[in-house]
């Protein structure tokens, strides 16, 4: 298990040996696609990602992109896409003309939009991810709402949304997932979460030095 302190030296000792978030964020969403098709199989699916505006959107960005040419696919962004930046952002520009996307800013947003009954759907928690910090605001809580208000297969990307990934402190609201995606490790506060886990990779080098428990 790994700590989000602990996650960011990684990160920063990568990018150090000429790995950058952008690469991580490009193999996470791959990875994500992969445990998709693995897990639920994507014949006859509909997917719907639920997105913020930080990095774990960006993952499911990235996951939009080399899902779509198999599957419909629908993304719903819970916030002003104004607000995205960097990676998320960049990941953002490659898929907005190849894919449906949603802006939903309030209730009245999401009350005109709906789904087919029909529609076999799988849906993807990238709310927000483990810089989460302080009380859930709207527009995000209506995005949690409706995530789990749906039927379908349910994913969250490396942790729930509305879950704190150091304590597993539930912050008011959170996302309910089938199956949680760990993007190089679980993170330290999911351990009640992990029979559901799958773990990838993505591309963090092995011969980093380890990151003492203790920080």
């Amino acid at each position: 298990m790994i700590t989000v302190k602990q996650m960011q030296m990684l990160e920063r000792f990568a990018q150090k040996q000429g790995i950058f978030v952008e690469d991580l964020m490009e193999n996470a969403g791959r990875e994500i696609a992969k445990t998709l098709r693995e897990n639920f199989g994507l014949a006859d699916k509909h997917i719907v990602i639920f997105a913020g505006t930080g990095n774990n959107a960006g993952d499911g960005f990235v996951a939009a992109r080399y899902l779509h040419e198999e599957v419909p696919v629908v993304v719903l962004l819970f916030g002003d896409q104004d607000k995205l930046n960097g990676e998320a952002l960049d990941n953002y520009t490659r898929i907005k003309d190849i894919v449906t996307i949603v802006q939903i800013s309030k209730q009245d947003d999401l009350s005109q939009f709906h789904f087919q009954q029909d529609h076999k759907l799988i849906l993807i928690d990238a709310l927000l991810g483990t810089g989460i910090s302080g009380g859930i605001r709207e527009p995000i809580t209506l995005g949690i709402g409706h995530f789990n208000s749906l039927k379908g297969d349910k994913i969250s990307i490396d942790v729930p949304s509305g879950v704190n990934p150091d304590t597993g402190e539930s912050l008011g609201q959170k996302c309910n997932a089938d199956l949680i995606v760990a993007l190089h490790d679980l993170k330290a506060g999911l351990e009640e979460y992990k029979e559901r886990m799958v773990i990838v990779d993505i591309g963090i080098p092995k011969n980093l030095p380890t990151i003492s428990s203790s920080i």
